[in-house]
């Protein structure tokens, strides 16, 4: 019987492939490649993605409305340190595959191991600033009453967290340069599970809320760090997983030139994630200006896009290592088209994936929220989430794409054109006309839609190429006027 299965998923698996082929959306030897980089990042992506919305699902159901909006508060402060930790993390990335790619396995893992010392001075101010000024910082926002309550607690359990949240990030990234991305999808899909189990007995059986939502997290990442540190330290699982630029105390640590490097290629990066970061917390004021239940709305909303991103979690990763690799070993041509078939997958993936999820749009809502009116104001959220994946996802292959040639000043650039020029300024409108809440939908939109559009443009024009020659192996600390 299983052997039946196994049979009738290969053929389907054949015949999809033959039909992406034929239609011109991806070439069937790179179809192997990506899907076998990109499916174990997806099931990673949805894994560490469940874990806010897990929570957020459970505290809806056994505590309400407010506290669901006072998590949500709290989700933006977390993501907004997260969003550090994933900019430092595709600089790394940039610099480990162009480095293992050229056949120099020493060079990446001194990026390596600049990369965590990076990480561990960023991660420590903001831990402390979390833990010790939550409530002030969910007030800041706009959270009062039982959303303020559920929010300072929240923050203040999960911050800790963030420490080994950071390592991950790096040890992820750091797997996918070198092309296993199986490794940290199994510690990330335990680390996922181990996280619902402890927060349904928490919360559900312990019955202690809020706080033990956060709780769960927190011990559920920490222990997926323990197990990515015994990988990364060159040490295997039963025989696999070793990093094969492993992190140890012996050997340098510290290379001006790499440093430069690093910091050079993860600075936009990390730019560009803290202001998408950042813009979430003027769209809550204005939510909250609506009341808790749009508060919440759009936060399940933003919960639900951040799934559907998990498949530009694969998408991103295999373009990045992909092209890294083909332009490390000078194959400029290669590269361009491993990145334009990822990036038409991608398209295909999302328009079936999005229209799943439109349909299913008021289901959804109802396992977040029970009251009529609030399942009907989120349906609207889920619905608008959707829309907006789409040029979320083929984004996230383009810049995935240039990240692997280390471009990443312009994907930086559009970003901040769709987040603060368009927006922002949209959802604003809906606090001085008639527009209301219709504001934060387009801004949904808008944010996703215009940076893909710019950055198809600067792929298109291939000065990415250009870019990634000052990275690659053999350029050492040579600078190359690029635009």
């Amino acid at each position: 019987m299983l052997s039946r299965l196994r049979e009738g998923v290969a053929r389907v698996g054949e015949a999809v492939a033959g039909a992406l082929d034929r239609a011109g959306v991806i070439d069937r030897s790179r179809l192997d490649e990506t899907m076998g980089l990109a499916w174990p990042r997806i099931v990673t992506g949805f894994a560490i993605m469940s874990k806010n919305t897990v929570d957020l699902a459970v505290i809806g159901y056994a505590v309400g409305v407010s506290a669901v909006a006072g998590m949500g508060y709290a989700f933006a402060f977390w993501q907004l340190a997260k969003f550090v930790s994933i900019g430092l993390a595709g600089g790394t990335v940039s610099l480990v595959s162009q480095n293992y790619g050229g056949d120099e396995r020493g060079r990446a893992g001194l990026v390596v191991k600049q990369s965590l010392i990076v990480s561990a001075l960023l991660v420590a101010p903001i831990v402390a600033g979390y833990v010790l000024g939550a409530e002030r910082l969910i007030a800041l926002v706009g959270g009062d009453g039982a959303a303020l309550s559920a929010g300072t607690t929240y923050l203040a359990v999960t911050a800790p967290a963030l420490a080994f949240e950071f390592f991950n990030m790096i040890a992820s990234r750091t797997y996918a340069g070198v092309g296993d991305t199986r490794t940290p999808m199994v510690a990330r899909a335990g680390g996922a599970l181990l996280n619902v189990v402890l927060t349904v007995w928490l919360v559900l059986g312990a019955g202690l809320g809020v706080f033990g939502a956060g709780l769960g997290t927190a011990v559920s990442i920490a222990a997926v760090g323990l197990l990515l540190a015994w990988g990364m330290s060159g040490r295997s699982y039963f025989g696999r997983g070793a990093s094969p630029v492993p992190v140890g105390r012996s050997g340098p640590w510290f290379d001006p030139g790499l440093s430069r490097q690093l910091l050079r290629v993860s600075a936009p990066l990390i730019a560009r994630r803290v202001a998408e970061g950042v813009v979430v917390f003027p769209l809550l004021w204005i939510a909250s200006s609506f009341g808790d239940a749009t508060v919440a709305a759009l936060e399940v909303g933003r919960r639900v896009r951040a799934l559907l991103g998990s498949f530009s979690w694969g998408f991103s990763i295999a373009a990045s290592t992909l092209v890294g690799q083909r332009l490390g070993a000078g194959e400029e041509s290669l590269a361009t088209a491993y990145g334009r078939d990822v990036i038409a997958l991608s398209a295909v993936v999302y328009v079936l994936a999005s229209a799943a999820v439109i349909a299913a749009a008021t289901p959804i809502a109802g396992a977040f929220v029970d009251d009529p009116a609030a399942v009907s104001a989120t349906a609207a959220f889920v619905v608008a989430a959707a829309v907006s994946a789409v040029p979320l996802g083929v984004d996230g292959s383009i810049t995935g794409s240039l990240r692997g040639a280390g471009d990443t000043r312009w994907p930086f650039l559009a970003s901040m054109v769709g987040l603060y020029v368009f927006a922002l300024p949209v959802a604003l409108l809906g606090l001085v006309t008639p527009l209301g809440v219709g504001g934060l939908y387009a801004a949904l939109v808008a944010e996703k839609l215009v940076p893909a559009g710019l950055n198809g443009f600067r792929f298109r024009s291939n000065r990415w190429q250009a870019v990634s020659r000052q990275y690659r192996p053999d350029a050492g600390d040579a600078e190359e006027e690029v635009g």
